[in-house]
């Protein structure tokens, strides 16, 4: 019997993930069904309530749904509670499990795809919103000397860090930063989890930050050179990488969580890169 899954946002058209669970599907020889959902605004549970009784399996959330699937959920992991978000749903359970992949999806891509480890580095981390939130306890396992929030909205900041303190290994440092106060420091990896590039605005981080950076990464994906990226390559970064990788990783983690079994994910992130032009 085909197993049914799909991702639910608004819009969707532009989501790639049902090209990547199929071709993780053919590559494992699983048979699976993976479809597009396109959630009324105020209809989250209704529509996921219908591919329960579908027999639908799992479900990936994109915007503006992760709200709606966090409460959805009767169960969440720790970095779903983190994030205050869900961006995957076990649904073949008594119970509605929420996971949220998307830090998990950004340090593998990072660590196992780049070769960039971030053990004993200094960490930036541009943004304190749900991708940030996200990346706090992938990121902090890791175990960076320090890390680094940056914002535009010092209390915002300053909250995340703090959230950050309680769960950081000893050895790392994580403190707050406001954009201004940024100048002068530098830092081994720099990630952008603003939303700015998406509006194709430069975030107000000051050039200095990338000095002897060995990676500058854009969590946003087929965006090719975004202004932070160009700001990064002008100041000296050799090393650029956009959210495509990223994409890739908590797919292939939400389909092992679903399936029993980790995809590899090399000939996707192929597929789906775009160049950084």
């Amino acid at each position: 019997m085909t197993d049914k899954y799909a991702v639910i946002g608004n819009p969707i058209d532009f989501s790639k993930s049902p090209f990547i669970h199929g071709e993780f599907a053919r590559s494992l020889g699983h048979d699976i069904a993976y479809t597009k959902i396109l959630g009324p605004i105020g209809g989250f549970k209704e529509a996921v309530d219908a591919l329960r009784a579908a027999g639908g399996r799992g479900i990936n959330i994109t915007a503006p749904f992760k709200l709606d699937a966090f409460a959805y959920a009767d169960e969440r992991s720790p970095s779903a509670e983190l994030a205050g978000a869900v961006n995957c749903l076990k649904l073949d359970g008594p119970r509605i499990v929420g996971e949220n992949f998307d830090g998990v999806g950004l340090v593998r891509d990072t660590v196992h795809n780049l070769g960039q480890p971030l053990a004993g580095r200094r960490v930036l981390l541009l943004g304190a919103g749900g991708a940030a939130r996200g990346a706090l306890l992938p990121f902090l396992a890791e175990g960076p000397a320090e890390l680094v929030i940056a914002n535009r909205s010092d209390g915002k900041a300053q909250e995340l860090a703090a959230i950050a303190l309680r769960h950081a290994p000893a050895g790392t440092s994580v403190r707050a930063s406001g954009y201004g106060a940024l100048e002068g420091q530098r830092f081994d990896v720099v990630f952008n989890a603003t939303s700015a590039s998406l509006r194709g605005e430069l975030p107000p981080v000051p050039a200095s930050v990338f000095s002897g950076c060995a990676l500058a990464y854009e969590l946003a994906y087929a965006k090719g050179m975004t202004p932070f990226l160009r700001l990064a390559v002008n100041a000296g970064v050799t090393r650029c990488a956009d959210g495509v990788g990223m994409l890739a990783e908590q797919a292939a983690e939400a389909f092992a969580w679903w399936r029993g079994v980790r995809p590899r994910t090399e000939a996707v992130i192929e597929s789906l890169r775009v160049p950084l032009e």
